[in-house]
């Protein structure tokens, strides 16, 4: 009994390492971007579009990634996500031309749809219900932490050469299919694999998103849709912004992101469950719409390295905490039809981080303030939607409340 359970802590500590190194590796690259925008002399709207490029390889990747995961088995996607993964960092690093630069968006968005439903199945297979969503927990905990440490990594690793963090990246990633292909086991059986294909034969995707737009969800998929776009138009845009308007170098951006992201997951941890208890969710996802719309706004008006500091910190806070927050109302108004919503609020977020930063770089080419602008009139439309929230919330309750 002793020895299984560690078995299974050691195989949960090699997944949360694998999936820390592929957000790591994302989070690394960001405060490198202008630099690497001036070295291949590329303009804001590429730099959108290659964003974009990787959110439409993992929205196409994703609902054939899901069911590849039950037929080929969790071990065999993770280690395939992962090699991807390096590659395309490999990839982008040693590239000289930006079509080059877009395949290796693409294979980095096919990577994520590969590794995050393999990872979460992978869990889900090794722990007991009770034990499930603290293991859950760790799994977000281990992304946001990459996200933390990777731009704080990549800052100071580009001092040495602008393409170095994709490099380091690359090399991380290609540690972690060794060390997977060696140290996991597949955790299902053909058998088990084969029932579960069965059960999902009557799901497909385009099902899935025709139900979505029936009234009882609509509303709120819409509203997903409306914060992607928007917090994927500021967020794309942001160190480009800082490094033309201030002059802010890779460090100096790192430090912003990796301090505005340490606070927030601080806040978060000791904060979230307290406001959401005494607020109810719909109040804290309209308050953090309302400062995430005004700090926008602001953002475009102030200076200096420690006010542009504290804007970001605010402006994050509020954006790592509608997050939960909305996914918490969506799981309420769920029912029985947890699946079907995880799925539709993940593809629906995926629409929005395609359109958000690709339009967040054509209008920084016109002028670097419209980005922000927009940002902060998509989060005031959200907050409009909101206000109409409430019918259509109780019908979706009373809707899944049917279905029971």
């Amino acid at each position: 009994m002793q020895k299984a359970i560690r078995e299974q802590k050691a195989v949960l500590v090699i997944l949360l390492s694998n999936i820390f190194i592929a957000f790591l590796g994302i989070g690394l690259i960001i405060p490198v971007m202008p630099l690497f925008m001036n070295v291949m002399h590329l303009t804001g709207s590429t730099m959108g579009y290659l964003v974009a490029a990787f959110a439409v390889a993992q929205l196409i990747a994703s609902p054939i990634a899901g069911r590849w995961v039950d037929r080929y088995g969790r071990k065999m996607m993770i280690v395939s996500g992962l090699f991807l993964f390096a590659l395309s960092e490999l990839v982008f690093g040693l590239g000289t031309h930006v079509y080059v630069l877009y395949f290796a968006r693409v294979l980095g968005g096919i990577s994520a749809a590969f590794i995050m439903p393999a990872v979460t199945a992978y869990v889900a297979d090794i722990t007991t219900v009770q034990e499930r969503s603290k293991a859950m927990g760790y799994v977000s905990a281990a992304i946001s932490t990459g996200f933390i440490i990777g731009p704080g990594i990549g800052g100071f690793i580009a001092e040495y050469g602008v393409r170095l963090p994709f490099f380091f990246a690359a090399g991380i990633a290609f540690i972690a299919v060794i060390s997977s292909m060696f140290m996991l086991k597949e955790p299902l059986t053909k058998e088990e694999r084969a029932k579960q294909i069965d059960q999902a034969k009557e799901s497909t995707f385009f099902k899935d998103l025709k139900k979505s737009i029936h009234p009882s969800y609509l509303i709120a998929f819409i509203i997903v849709f409306v914060l992607a776009f928007g917090l994927s138009a500021y967020e794309t845009v942001f160190s480009l912004f800082t490094n033309h308007k201030f002059g802010f170098g890779p460090k100096d951006i790192a430090i912003i992101i990796t301090v505005s992201s340490i606070v927030a997951v601080i806040i978060q941890v000791l904060v979230f469950g307290k406001l959401v208890n005494a607020l109810g969710e719909k109040r804290v996802i309209q308050l953090c719409l309302i400062i995430g719309a005004v700090l926008a706004f602001v953002s475009t008006v102030v200076s200096g390295f420690l006010v542009v500091l504290i804007v970001t910190c605010v402006i994050f806070l509020a954006f790592d905490l509608l997050r939960p927050a909305l996914t918490t109302f969506l799981s309420k108004i769920a029912g029985n039809q947890q699946g079907f919503v995880a799925g539709m609020n993940s593809t629906y977020t995926s629409l929005g981080t395609i359109f958000g930063p690709a339009l967040g770089g054509i209008l920084f080419d016109q002028n670097i303030h419209f980005p922000f602008l927009f940002a902060g009139v998509v989060l005031c439309l959200g907050l409009g939607l909101t206000l109409i929230w409430k019918g259509k919330v109780t019908e979706a309750a009373a809707g899944t409340a049917a279905d029971d």
